[in-house]
């Protein structure tokens, strides 16, 4: 590395220093477990009924007030499908009142305009609608329903009718640039700006699945990146840090990125017994907001304070002068390019305890970064 090259990692390094001794800025909660859909992929395995332990209303608004004492970060209601929530519209007015700026992820098969115009008045900002084929046939047999392609277009819709943000989220399942690019221009032609393009990580129902092998998946990115280079859209292919690298190679560059691995940094999970999580695909629990506040957690967790230290990062990942915006999976990491156990009670997918390689390098990275980078 040159020492042009070397100074411009050393500041990035700087800034993400500074960003991980700040505030969450992405909070998913698994609201509910349970879920209309069987979905191949789906990481909590929901299901058709609710599991023991799952949050109250009134421990939910106690979640949102806990959350505004460390900032006021964007807050994703998941699931299962958070619609099957009875309370999900009180919980997402609760929470706009204390602004924190609420937003929904969702298969769209209960979004119709009655749902939308709800979701709207409830302060609901944005919904993520999981779109996962330009074919019909081949996102409801992935999502083990048919007609639900046909919901999540009639959903995307209904809320653009009623002035709502809509992003599509996309599981890749086939290694290929064009399904993918299918999903994008579908998405196009509806409207929609926003995509995340998921690789998933295999847990829960995903356990022992395997996609494609490292390059294959560097080669996926790379296509998608390539492809959409100069288009007016925002994608972001997520579970895959090494983008950022790719990216840099590519001499790409969108500010609204942030670092490629942001579990435990600045993003984290809560799970529907309130687990706290550092992303979803990383059931390692920090704690949980029935025993300790979300703040404590989030400033004070050993589970988080490794994250936030690359300092500790191990193998190619430690060496690599991209860890700084980078960073590896933490989640394949955990793995070690196995499946990740986890354990189980009453059907409710726990949080494993502390144990694995949390920051050894990413299986599924190709890229030799040589003996030592700065």
């Amino acid at each position: 590395m040159d020492k042009e090259e070397g100074q411009l990692h050393r500041r990035r390094a700087e800034v993400v220093k500074g960003i991980f001794r700040g505030e969450p800025r992405l909070i998913s909660w698994n609201i509910t477990l349970r879920c209309p859909l069987a979905c191949a992929h789906c990481y909590v395995d929901a299901g058709g009924r609710e599991a023991d332990g799952v949050l109250s209303t009134k421990e939910a608004f106690g979640v949102i007030d806990q959350v505004c004492e460390t900032g006021r970060p964007i807050i994703v209601l998941s699931g299962g499908e958070p619609l099957l929530r009875e309370d999900i519209y009180e919980i997402a007015r609760y929470g706009t009142e204390q602004g924190l700026r609420m937003v929904m992820g969702s298969s769209g098969y209960l979004i119709d305009g009655k749902t939308a115009a709800r979701l709207r008045e409830a302060g609901i900002r944005a919904v993520a609608i999981s779109l996962d084929s330009a074919n019909p046939a081949v996102h409801d047999s992935f999502r083990g329903m048919p007609g639900v392609w046909e919901k999540a277009v009639s959903a995307i819709r209904n809320l653009q009718d009623e002035g709502i943000g809509v992003q599509i989220n996309m599981s890749v399942m086939r290694p290929d640039v064009s399904e993918v690019a299918g999903v994008i221009d579908l998405g196009v032609s509806l409207g929609v700006k926003d995509f995340q393009v998921f690789f998933p990580v295999p847990t829960g129902r995903a356990r022992g699945s395997d996609i494609m092998n490292p390059r294959v998946y560097e080669g996926l990115i790379r296509g998608v990146l390539e492809r959409y280079r100069d288009a007016p859209l925002h994608i972001r292919p997520t579970c895959a840090p090494q983008f950022r690298r790719i990216a840099d190679e590519l001499g790409i560059e969108n500010p609204s990125w942030g670092r490629g691995c942001i579990a435990g940094i600045t993003y984290c999970r809560i799970y529907a017994n309130g687990d706290v999580t550092p992303c979803p695909y990383l059931p390692i629990s920090a704690g949980n907001v029935r025993e300790q506040s979300f703040a404590e957690i989030w400033h004070h967790s050993e589970v988080f304070s490794t994250l936030r230290d690359i300092s500790r990062l191990t193998g190619k990942c430690g060496r690599c002068h991209y860890r700084s915006i980078c960073g590896g999976c933490r989640a394949r990491a955990y793995q070690g390019g196995g499946t990740l156990s986890t354990g189980w009670c009453d059907g409710l997918a726990l949080p494993a305890a502390l144990h694995g390689e949390l920051c050894g390098e990413d299986p599924w990275c190709p890229y030799d970064p040589g003996e030592f980078a700065e």
